[in-house]
Protein backbone atom coordinates (compact mmCIF):
# COMPACT_ATOMS: atom_id res chain seq x y z
CA UNK A 1 0.00 0.00 0.00
CA UNK A 2 1.45 3.55 -1.05
CA UNK A 3 0.76 5.79 1.74
CA UNK A 4 2.06 9.39 2.22
CA UNK A 5 1.14 11.68 5.37
CA UNK A 6 1.83 15.51 5.49
CA UNK A 7 1.34 17.61 8.54
CA UNK A 8 -1.28 20.43 7.35
CA UNK A 9 -1.58 22.05 11.01
CA UNK A 10 -0.11 20.93 14.69
CA UNK A 11 -3.05 18.47 14.71
CA UNK A 12 -4.28 18.00 11.54
CA UNK A 13 -3.16 16.55 8.31
CA UNK A 14 -3.66 15.01 4.83
CA UNK A 15 -3.22 11.33 4.62
CA UNK A 16 -2.79 9.61 0.97
CA UNK A 17 -3.20 6.10 0.21
CA UNK A 18 -4.12 3.64 -2.02
CA UNK A 19 -6.45 0.71 -2.30
CA UNK A 20 -5.16 -2.07 -4.57
CA UNK A 21 -7.10 -3.97 -7.63
CA UNK A 22 -7.44 -6.90 -5.67
CA UNK A 23 -8.95 -4.83 -2.82
CA UNK A 24 -11.16 -3.64 -5.31
CA UNK A 25 -12.16 -6.40 -7.07
CA UNK A 26 -13.11 -7.96 -4.04
CA UNK A 27 -15.36 -4.85 -2.86
CA UNK A 28 -16.94 -5.04 -6.64
CA UNK A 29 -17.77 -8.20 -6.48
CA UNK A 30 -19.51 -8.06 -2.70
CA UNK A 31 -21.39 -4.71 -4.31
CA UNK A 32 -22.32 -6.82 -7.00
CA UNK A 33 -23.96 -9.63 -4.75
CA UNK A 34 -25.69 -6.76 -2.87
CA UNK A 35 -27.03 -5.26 -5.85
CA UNK A 36 -28.10 -8.52 -7.67
CA UNK A 37 -30.69 -9.90 -5.80
CA UNK A 38 -32.74 -6.89 -6.95
CA UNK A 39 -32.18 -6.26 -10.07
CA UNK A 40 -34.11 -6.78 -13.21
CA UNK A 41 -32.59 -6.53 -16.59
CA UNK A 42 -34.92 -7.36 -19.61
CA UNK A 43 -34.99 -11.06 -20.46
CA UNK A 44 -33.81 -12.14 -17.06
CA UNK A 45 -35.68 -13.10 -13.61
CA UNK A 46 -34.94 -10.80 -11.45
CA UNK A 47 -31.98 -11.90 -9.37
CA UNK A 48 -30.73 -13.96 -11.88
CA UNK A 49 -28.42 -11.87 -14.34
CA UNK A 50 -25.16 -12.76 -14.50
CA UNK A 51 -21.69 -10.13 -13.61
CA UNK A 52 -20.65 -10.54 -17.47
CA UNK A 53 -24.43 -9.06 -18.66
CA UNK A 54 -24.75 -6.66 -15.74
CA UNK A 55 -21.09 -5.38 -16.65
CA UNK A 56 -22.20 -4.58 -20.43
CA UNK A 57 -25.65 -3.20 -20.02
CA UNK A 58 -24.99 -0.89 -16.48
CA UNK A 59 -21.19 -0.46 -17.01
CA UNK A 60 -18.86 -1.95 -13.79
CA UNK A 61 -18.73 1.78 -12.82
CA UNK A 62 -22.19 1.50 -11.51
CA UNK A 63 -20.73 -0.46 -8.61
CA UNK A 64 -18.03 1.90 -7.73
CA UNK A 65 -19.56 3.95 -5.28
CA UNK A 66 -20.98 0.52 -2.97
CA UNK A 67 -17.39 -0.93 -3.85
CA UNK A 68 -16.11 1.88 -2.26
CA UNK A 69 -17.92 2.60 0.74
CA UNK A 70 -17.40 -1.53 1.62
CA UNK A 71 -13.26 -1.62 0.87
CA UNK A 72 -12.71 1.89 2.21
CA UNK A 73 -13.10 1.48 6.54
CA UNK A 74 -10.63 -1.35 5.94
CA UNK A 75 -7.98 0.70 3.68
CA UNK A 76 -8.28 3.53 5.78
CA UNK A 77 -7.57 1.99 9.25
CA UNK A 78 -4.55 0.02 7.43
CA UNK A 79 -2.87 3.73 5.88
CA UNK A 80 -3.51 4.97 9.41
CA UNK A 81 -1.76 2.09 10.84
CA UNK A 82 1.36 2.41 8.27
CA UNK A 83 1.12 6.10 8.53
CA UNK A 84 1.91 5.43 12.65
CA UNK A 85 -0.11 8.44 13.71
CA UNK A 86 -3.23 8.57 15.85
CA UNK A 87 -5.94 9.45 14.20
CA UNK A 88 -9.13 11.17 15.74
CA UNK A 89 -12.58 11.39 14.92
CA UNK A 90 -13.96 11.52 11.30
CA UNK A 91 -11.76 11.69 8.29
CA UNK A 92 -13.19 13.70 5.16
CA UNK A 93 -12.49 11.47 1.97
CA UNK A 94 -12.55 12.25 -1.42
CA UNK A 95 -11.21 10.48 -4.50
CA UNK A 96 -8.28 11.50 -6.21
CA UNK A 97 -8.82 8.77 -9.01
CA UNK A 98 -10.84 5.90 -9.36
CA UNK A 99 -9.50 4.62 -12.83
CA UNK A 100 -11.26 1.41 -14.17
CA UNK A 101 -8.31 -1.45 -14.22
CA UNK A 102 -6.25 0.42 -11.52
CA UNK A 103 -5.63 1.17 -8.02
CA UNK A 104 -7.92 3.79 -6.72
CA UNK A 105 -6.23 6.62 -4.73
CA UNK A 106 -8.26 8.76 -2.09
CA UNK A 107 -7.10 11.85 -0.11
CA UNK A 108 -8.20 12.02 3.41
CA UNK A 109 -7.90 15.36 6.12
CA UNK A 110 -8.05 13.90 8.81
CA UNK A 111 -7.36 15.16 12.69
CA UNK A 112 -5.00 13.61 14.92
CA UNK A 113 -3.97 13.58 18.71
CA UNK A 114 -2.08 16.41 19.86
CA UNK A 115 2.31 15.76 20.49
CA UNK A 116 2.20 16.17 24.42
CA UNK A 117 5.54 17.15 25.96
CA UNK A 118 5.70 15.13 29.31
CA UNK A 119 6.58 17.41 32.54
CA UNK A 120 7.28 16.13 36.15
CA UNK A 121 4.99 13.48 37.14
CA UNK A 122 7.30 11.36 39.14
CA UNK A 123 7.37 12.38 42.83
CA UNK A 124 4.84 15.83 42.69
CA UNK A 125 4.07 17.12 45.57
CA UNK A 126 0.10 17.27 46.80
CA UNK A 127 -1.75 18.11 49.98
CA UNK A 128 -1.33 16.25 52.79
CA UNK A 129 -4.33 14.00 53.58
CA UNK A 130 -5.24 13.40 57.40
CA UNK A 131 -6.99 10.19 58.01
CA UNK A 132 -7.16 10.10 61.66
CA UNK A 133 -10.48 9.17 63.29
CA UNK A 134 -11.83 11.69 65.48
CA UNK A 135 -13.99 10.85 68.73
CA UNK A 136 -16.32 13.55 67.73
CA UNK A 137 -16.56 11.24 64.29
CA UNK A 138 -17.40 8.62 66.09
CA UNK A 139 -19.95 10.27 67.85
CA UNK A 140 -21.70 11.87 65.01
CA UNK A 141 -21.56 8.56 63.42
CA UNK A 142 -23.84 6.98 66.59
CA UNK A 143 -25.85 10.50 66.39
CA UNK A 144 -26.72 9.56 62.73
CA UNK A 145 -27.94 5.70 63.51
CA UNK A 146 -30.03 7.20 66.54
CA UNK A 147 -31.71 9.54 63.58
CA UNK A 148 -32.28 6.88 61.68
CA UNK A 149 -33.88 4.51 64.58
CA UNK A 150 -35.62 7.13 65.93
CA UNK A 151 -39.33 6.62 67.01
CA UNK A 152 -41.77 9.55 66.13
CA UNK A 153 -44.10 10.27 68.88
CA UNK A 154 -46.89 12.59 69.01
CA UNK A 155 -46.53 15.62 70.39
CA UNK A 156 -49.09 18.46 72.17
CA UNK A 157 -47.89 22.38 71.62
CA UNK A 158 -46.00 24.09 68.76
CA UNK A 159 -43.67 22.12 65.83
CA UNK A 160 -40.01 22.75 65.83
CA UNK A 161 -36.92 22.18 63.53
CA UNK A 162 -36.61 18.72 63.26
CA UNK A 163 -40.04 17.88 64.13
CA UNK A 164 -42.54 15.68 61.28
CA UNK A 165 -45.67 17.59 60.48
CA UNK A 166 -49.00 15.58 58.86
CA UNK A 167 -50.52 18.39 56.34
CA UNK A 168 -52.62 18.48 53.65
CA UNK A 169 -52.16 21.27 51.44
CA UNK A 170 -53.29 22.81 48.24
CA UNK A 171 -51.40 25.06 46.05
CA UNK A 172 -52.79 28.18 43.91
CA UNK A 173 -51.01 30.21 41.86
CA UNK A 174 -53.23 34.04 40.74
CA UNK A 175 -55.71 31.94 42.50
CA UNK A 176 -56.10 29.15 40.52
CA UNK A 177 -54.51 25.34 41.26
CA UNK A 178 -51.28 24.09 39.37
CA UNK A 179 -50.54 20.14 39.23
CA UNK A 180 -48.97 18.49 41.75
CA UNK A 181 -49.84 21.57 44.00
CA UNK A 182 -52.44 19.46 46.33
CA UNK A 183 -51.86 16.34 48.94
CA UNK A 184 -53.50 14.80 52.14
CA UNK A 185 -52.06 13.43 54.84
CA UNK A 186 -48.41 14.13 53.42
CA UNK A 187 -45.62 13.56 56.41
CA UNK A 188 -43.11 16.30 56.45
CA UNK A 189 -39.92 16.61 58.46
CA UNK A 190 -39.33 20.10 59.09
CA UNK A 191 -36.03 21.47 58.33
CA UNK A 192 -35.46 18.13 55.76
CA UNK A 193 -35.38 20.70 53.04
CA UNK A 194 -38.01 18.46 51.36
CA UNK A 195 -40.35 21.39 49.96
CA UNK A 196 -39.81 24.27 48.37
CA UNK A 197 -37.67 26.89 50.29
CA UNK A 198 -39.62 28.91 53.07
CA UNK A 199 -42.46 26.31 52.97
CA UNK A 200 -41.11 24.08 56.07
CA UNK A 201 -40.02 27.64 57.88
CA UNK A 202 -43.90 28.88 57.93
CA UNK A 203 -45.12 26.00 59.60
CA UNK A 204 -42.45 26.06 62.59
CA UNK A 205 -44.54 27.43 65.74
CA UNK A 206 -47.89 26.05 64.43
CA UNK A 207 -49.61 23.08 66.07
CA UNK A 208 -52.13 20.23 65.33
CA UNK A 209 -55.36 21.92 63.92
CA UNK A 210 -53.86 25.23 62.69
CA UNK A 211 -54.60 26.34 58.74
CA UNK A 212 -51.60 28.15 58.03
CA UNK A 213 -51.69 30.06 54.61
CA UNK A 214 -47.73 29.26 53.05
CA UNK A 215 -46.70 31.71 51.05
CA UNK A 216 -43.69 31.37 49.07
CA UNK A 217 -42.28 31.72 45.70
CA UNK A 218 -40.83 29.28 43.31
CA UNK A 219 -36.88 29.58 42.08
CA UNK A 220 -36.04 30.72 39.11
CA UNK A 221 -34.47 27.91 37.84
CA UNK A 222 -37.18 25.61 39.63
CA UNK A 223 -37.62 22.28 36.94
CA UNK A 224 -41.57 23.21 35.82
CA UNK A 225 -41.03 25.94 34.01
CA UNK A 226 -44.53 27.27 34.05
CA UNK A 227 -43.63 27.40 37.66
CA UNK A 228 -40.03 28.98 37.98
CA UNK A 229 -40.48 32.42 39.51
CA UNK A 230 -43.88 32.33 40.43
CA UNK A 231 -45.40 33.50 43.97
CA UNK A 232 -47.70 30.08 45.30
CA UNK A 233 -50.12 30.14 47.96
CA UNK A 234 -50.73 26.94 49.95
CA UNK A 235 -53.81 26.47 52.23
CA UNK A 236 -52.15 24.19 54.93
CA UNK A 237 -53.75 21.93 57.34
CA UNK A 238 -51.81 20.56 60.25
CA UNK A 239 -53.20 17.56 61.50
CA UNK A 240 -50.36 15.92 63.58
CA UNK A 241 -47.15 17.19 64.94
CA UNK A 242 -44.66 14.13 66.47
CA UNK A 243 -41.40 14.49 67.60
CA UNK A 244 -38.34 12.07 67.24
CA UNK A 245 -37.68 9.77 70.25
CA UNK A 246 -33.74 8.84 70.09
CA UNK A 247 -33.59 5.32 71.38
CA UNK A 248 -30.62 4.77 74.55
CA UNK A 249 -27.24 4.87 73.35
CA UNK A 250 -26.41 1.23 75.18
CA UNK A 251 -25.75 -2.24 74.48
CA UNK A 252 -29.29 -3.17 73.32
CA UNK A 253 -28.93 -0.09 70.68
CA UNK A 254 -25.88 -1.46 69.54
CA UNK A 255 -27.24 -4.94 68.97
CA UNK A 256 -30.37 -3.63 67.33
CA UNK A 257 -28.35 -1.94 64.78
CA UNK A 258 -25.56 -4.43 63.87
CA UNK A 259 -26.35 -7.77 64.53
CA UNK A 260 -22.54 -8.65 64.10
CA UNK A 261 -21.51 -6.80 67.77
CA UNK A 262 -22.83 -7.49 71.40
CA UNK A 263 -21.84 -4.06 73.17
CA UNK A 264 -21.86 -0.64 72.35
CA UNK A 265 -18.16 -0.21 72.74
CA UNK A 266 -17.31 -3.14 70.08
CA UNK A 267 -20.09 -0.91 67.58
CA UNK A 268 -17.83 2.26 68.53
CA UNK A 269 -14.55 0.35 67.71
CA UNK A 270 -16.33 -1.20 64.55
CA UNK A 271 -17.76 2.17 63.57
CA UNK A 272 -13.85 3.38 64.06
CA UNK A 273 -12.47 0.78 62.02
CA UNK A 274 -14.96 1.38 59.08
CA UNK A 275 -14.58 5.44 58.95
CA UNK A 276 -10.96 4.75 58.60
CA UNK A 277 -10.85 2.79 55.78
CA UNK A 278 -13.44 5.60 54.25
CA UNK A 279 -10.86 8.29 54.96
CA UNK A 280 -7.82 5.92 53.67
CA UNK A 281 -10.17 5.22 50.23
CA UNK A 282 -10.88 9.56 50.04
CA UNK A 283 -7.50 10.25 50.98
CA UNK A 284 -6.07 7.94 48.22
CA UNK A 285 -8.61 9.52 45.67
CA UNK A 286 -7.73 13.13 46.70
CA UNK A 287 -3.90 11.85 46.27
CA UNK A 288 -4.37 10.65 42.63
CA UNK A 289 -6.69 13.35 41.66
CA UNK A 290 -4.20 16.56 43.10
CA UNK A 291 -1.28 14.41 41.29
CA UNK A 292 -2.41 13.89 38.17
CA UNK A 293 -3.73 17.58 38.02
CA UNK A 294 -0.59 18.85 38.38
CA UNK A 295 1.17 16.11 36.29
CA UNK A 296 -1.21 17.66 33.63
CA UNK A 297 0.03 21.26 35.02
CA UNK A 298 3.53 19.82 34.31
CA UNK A 299 2.98 18.97 30.31
CA UNK A 300 3.31 20.37 27.73
CA UNK A 301 -0.15 19.82 25.34
CA UNK A 302 -0.57 20.96 21.80
CA UNK A 303 -4.25 22.65 20.65
CA UNK A 304 -6.77 19.28 21.07
CA UNK A 305 -8.79 18.79 18.04
CA UNK A 306 -12.60 19.61 17.99
CA UNK A 307 -12.72 15.65 17.02
CA UNK A 308 -11.42 14.59 20.14
CA UNK A 309 -13.93 16.95 22.57
CA UNK A 310 -17.01 15.68 20.73
CA UNK A 311 -15.78 12.43 21.06
CA UNK A 312 -15.00 12.48 25.03
CA UNK A 313 -18.66 13.63 24.96
CA UNK A 314 -20.61 11.20 22.93
CA UNK A 315 -18.38 8.53 25.34
CA UNK A 316 -19.28 9.77 28.21
CA UNK A 317 -23.22 10.78 27.49
CA UNK A 318 -23.41 6.97 26.44
CA UNK A 319 -21.71 5.57 29.33
CA UNK A 320 -24.32 7.57 31.23
CA UNK A 321 -27.15 6.87 29.87
CA UNK A 322 -26.14 2.87 29.65
CA UNK A 323 -26.10 3.62 33.60
CA UNK A 324 -29.76 4.69 33.63
CA UNK A 325 -30.68 1.70 31.17
CA UNK A 326 -29.21 -0.95 33.56
CA UNK A 327 -31.41 0.93 36.21
CA UNK A 328 -34.34 0.28 34.16
CA UNK A 329 -34.46 3.70 32.55
CA UNK A 330 -34.37 3.84 29.01
CA UNK A 331 -32.99 7.92 28.00
CA UNK A 332 -36.35 8.95 27.24
CA UNK A 333 -37.67 8.43 30.57
CA UNK A 334 -35.19 9.68 32.15
CA UNK A 335 -35.01 12.96 30.24
CA UNK A 336 -38.80 13.25 31.05
CA UNK A 337 -37.90 12.65 34.78
CA UNK A 338 -35.22 15.44 35.03
CA UNK A 339 -36.92 17.54 32.73
CA UNK A 340 -33.89 18.44 30.74
CA UNK A 341 -32.86 17.35 27.10
CA UNK A 342 -30.17 15.31 25.07
CA UNK A 343 -27.92 18.61 24.03
CA UNK A 344 -28.52 19.85 27.56
CA UNK A 345 -27.20 16.76 28.67
CA UNK A 346 -24.75 17.24 26.14
CA UNK A 347 -23.50 20.77 27.31
CA UNK A 348 -23.16 19.40 31.02
CA UNK A 349 -20.55 16.60 29.74
CA UNK A 350 -19.01 19.36 27.86
CA UNK A 351 -17.80 21.29 30.63
CA UNK A 352 -15.16 19.43 31.64
CA UNK A 353 -14.63 17.32 28.53
CA UNK A 354 -11.21 19.48 27.24
CA UNK A 355 -9.87 18.64 31.03
CA UNK A 356 -10.88 15.07 30.84
CA UNK A 357 -9.11 14.46 27.19
CA UNK A 358 -6.05 16.38 28.69
CA UNK A 359 -5.53 14.05 31.53
CA UNK A 360 -6.09 10.74 29.40
CA UNK A 361 -3.27 11.95 26.92
CA UNK A 362 -0.93 12.59 29.58
CA UNK A 363 -1.81 9.31 30.55
CA UNK A 364 -0.74 7.67 27.27
CA UNK A 365 1.89 9.78 27.51
CA UNK A 366 3.09 8.19 30.34
CA UNK A 367 2.61 4.50 29.47
CA UNK A 368 4.66 5.56 26.54
CA UNK A 369 7.71 6.58 28.44
CA UNK A 370 7.52 4.25 31.38
CA UNK A 371 6.83 1.27 28.81
CA UNK A 372 3.82 0.17 30.24
CA UNK A 373 2.39 -3.18 29.44
CA UNK A 374 -0.77 -5.17 30.39
CA UNK A 375 -0.25 -9.04 30.41
CA UNK A 376 -2.06 -12.01 29.40
CA UNK A 377 -3.43 -12.73 33.08
CA UNK A 378 -4.25 -9.21 33.66
CA UNK A 379 -6.69 -8.73 30.46
CA UNK A 380 -7.77 -12.36 31.46
CA UNK A 381 -8.73 -10.98 35.16
CA UNK A 382 -10.20 -7.61 33.46
CA UNK A 383 -12.71 -9.73 31.41
CA UNK A 384 -14.00 -11.68 34.66
CA UNK A 385 -14.06 -8.67 36.59
CA UNK A 386 -15.78 -6.99 33.84
CA UNK A 387 -18.28 -10.09 32.88
CA UNK A 388 -19.11 -10.22 36.95
CA UNK A 389 -19.67 -6.25 37.29
CA UNK A 390 -22.40 -6.43 34.69
CA UNK A 391 -23.54 -9.59 34.77
CA UNK A 392 -22.43 -10.78 31.70
CA UNK A 393 -21.01 -14.35 30.07
CA UNK A 394 -17.63 -13.72 29.53
CA UNK A 395 -17.49 -14.97 26.00
CA UNK A 396 -20.06 -12.09 25.34
CA UNK A 397 -17.40 -9.34 27.02
CA UNK A 398 -14.87 -10.91 24.60
CA UNK A 399 -16.51 -10.42 21.99
CA UNK A 400 -17.64 -6.61 22.79
CA UNK A 401 -14.07 -5.71 23.50
CA UNK A 402 -10.75 -6.45 22.08
CA UNK A 403 -7.41 -7.41 24.03
CA UNK A 404 -6.15 -3.88 22.71
CA UNK A 405 -9.08 -1.93 24.32
CA UNK A 406 -8.84 -4.08 27.83
CA UNK A 407 -4.73 -3.52 27.53
CA UNK A 408 -5.12 0.44 27.13
CA UNK A 409 -7.36 1.00 29.77
CA UNK A 410 -4.76 -1.40 32.34
CA UNK A 411 -1.98 0.33 31.30
CA UNK A 412 -3.24 3.95 31.89
CA UNK A 413 -4.70 2.43 35.41
CA UNK A 414 -0.99 1.38 36.14
CA UNK A 415 0.32 5.39 34.81
CA UNK A 416 -2.40 6.76 37.28
CA UNK A 417 -0.86 4.71 40.33
CA UNK A 418 2.42 5.48 39.03
CA UNK A 419 2.07 8.91 39.30
CA UNK A 420 -0.33 8.76 42.55
CA UNK A 421 2.13 6.21 44.38
CA UNK A 422 5.56 8.20 43.81
CA UNK A 423 3.62 11.73 44.84
CA UNK A 424 4.67 13.11 48.01
CA UNK A 425 2.47 14.53 50.74
CA UNK A 426 3.52 17.80 52.01
CA UNK A 427 1.35 20.26 54.58
CA UNK A 428 -0.84 22.17 52.04
CA UNK A 429 0.81 25.85 54.12
CA UNK A 430 3.87 24.44 52.36
CA UNK A 431 2.15 23.87 49.01
CA UNK A 432 0.57 27.52 49.73
CA UNK A 433 4.36 29.16 49.82
CA UNK A 434 5.67 27.48 47.34
CA UNK A 435 2.42 29.13 45.24
CA UNK A 436 3.61 32.24 46.37
CA UNK A 437 7.34 32.07 45.52
CA UNK A 438 6.42 30.77 41.80
CA UNK A 439 4.36 34.12 41.89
Amino acid sequence: MSVKWEKTGKTSGELTFDISKDEIKLGLDQAFRRVKKNLRVPGFRKGHVSRMIFDQYYGEEALYEDALNIVLPNAYAAAVKEAKIEAVGQPQIEPVSMDKGKDWTMKATVSVQPEVKLGEYKGVEVPKQNTRVYAKDIDAELDKRRNQNAELVLKKGKAEKGDTVTIDYKGTIDGKEFDGGSAENYSLELGSGTFIPGFEDQLIGHEAGDDVDVVVTFPEDYGAKDLAGKEAHFATKIHEVKSKQLPELDDEFAKDVDDSVETLDELKDKIKKDLKEQKESAAKDAIQQAAIETAVKNAEIDEIPDAMIQEDVDTQLRQYLGNMQRQGIDPQTYYKLTNTTEDQLRAQFAKDAAERVKINLVLEAIVAAEDLEATKEEIDKEIKDLASEYNMDEKMVRNTLSDDMLGHDITVRKAMDLVTDNAKQVAKSKLKEDEKSED
